[in-house]
């Protein structure tokens, strides 16, 4: 599959297809808010699927074999990692796996540590499973964001602090956390009995200069006391689709971890959702080897663009993910009036940055999964709507 090209420039229409992205806002304004991409999926993905559908009997599915072989496959290939099959459980999203960990592993009342800002349904589902969320708040030094570990062993001392829910590749933030961030998050949970839930989702898209490093690999000590959640549906567009893979390599963990799935019947599969996982992780790392390529060249393209065009709008280089977070608070706008300003002035829709957390004021996330072609014509949209201030 290497000679495959992927065009990632295709034209696509996406209003009229029940897309949440495209018919959020009206026709003239360009959304660039919710984590999914424009592009088509890779054929080998459309191809299994449109074979499947004719086959025309959809009943209940079990592919747990090639499933859990399809992850070990990829992790080895793109992360040097050996897993056995064996690890792998099956979730129907990430965040669904987010849950299943929380009732796993902690009881009503039990603190749960995030690092905000943080992709926000972090913050919800600690308090809709009646557990306390404890914030480790990142800090942003010199345009980058950097853990306050002095404040994260604090908050891991508690006795009442039963789970860390860690994002890395970090949303919307883009850091990808080195070895050594790493290893420090995970001596410390474990020092102090903390689990480690490590979703990894944007593992597939991190940019030149940085390597992800999947967080059971720091240490044996370290593999048995974390979980990994896992979802090609960020790389491969198939969000739609609602598969996802929880790696436990702690047989302990991973029996509590599925009692909780079974209890709660989530552990129904996906013909097509199932399908497009293993084919994804089977035979596309072609496409996802050339997203990366193309979405690299849209981060270099916006942030030369707004540091010549747009200097009062400063935006986080991301390590990883194709989510830019946008440092806005120079306009001088309370976070309402800035949202309003982007969606009315500029005619783009962009996250609110409050969504992630309250350190997420002033700021706003765009997402440029897109054309280059949409990009350019979004950016030209923002200028002409800032210079329009008189700043």
């Amino acid at each position: 599959m290497n000679n495959i090209k992927h065009n990632f420039d295709e034209v696509i229409e996406l209003r009229g297809t029940d897309s949440k992205k495209h018919n959020l806002y009206p026709p003239d304004v360009i959304p660039m808010w919710i984590a999914d991409t424009d592009f088509k999926c890779a054929q080998p993905i459309v191809d299994v699927l449109v074979d499947r559908a004719a086959h025309g009997v959809y009943g209940y599915t079990t592919s747990a074999d090639n499933f859990n072989l399809s992850v070990q496959r990829w992790l080895k290939k793109r992360f040097d990692w050996d897993i056995d099959t064996a690890w792998v459980e099956y979730a129907p999203a990430v965040v669904a796996g987010l849950v299943n960990a929380i009732q796993a592993f902690t009881r009503q009342g039990d603190k749960v540590l995030i690092q905000s800002p943080v992709y926000h349904p972090f913050h919800h589902i600690i308090a809709n499973n009646g557990r306390t969320k404890v914030q480790n708040n990142l800090l942003l030094n010199s345009g980058r964001y950097e853990i306050d570990f002095e404040d994260l062993e604090r908050k891991l001392k508690d006795p009442q602090t039963k789970l860390m829910l860690l994002c890395n590749p970090h949303n919307p933030v883009g850091r990808v956390y080195t070895r050594e961030e790493l290893m420090r998050i995970g001596e410390l949970c474990l020092q102090h009995g903390v689990i480690v839930v490590s979703d990894e989702i944007h593992s597939d898209i991190v940019y030149e200069g940085h390597r992800h490093i999947p967080f059971p690999t720091l240490s044996e000590e370290i593999r048995n006391n974390c979980i990994v959640c896992l979802n090609p549906s960020k790389t491969f567009n198939t969000p739609g689709l609602r598969t996802a893979a929880i790696v436990i390599p702690n047989e302990d963990l991973r029996q509590a971890y599925h009692e909780t799935i079974i209890a709660n019947k989530a552990d129904g599969r996906t013909i097509f959702g199932t399908l497009a996982f293993e084919t994804a992780y089977n035979e596309c790392d072609y496409y996802a080897d050339q997203l990366v390529e193309y979405l690299a060249e849209n981060v270099r393209f916006m942030m030369d663009y707004f540091e010549r065009n747009i200097p009062n709008i400063k935006v986080i280089k991301p390590e990883a993910t194709y989510l830019m977070w946008l440092d806005c608070r120079q306009l001088g706008m309370e976070q309402k009036e800035l949202r309003t300003f982007m969606l009315e002035r500029a005619k783009v829709g962009l996250h609110d940055g409050t969504i992630f957390g309250a350190e997420g004021t002033g700021f706003l996330r765009m997402n440029i999964g897109c054309r280059k072609a949409v990009l350019k014509e979004a950016l030209v949209r923002i200028e002409r709507a800032v210079n329009a201030l008189n700043l």
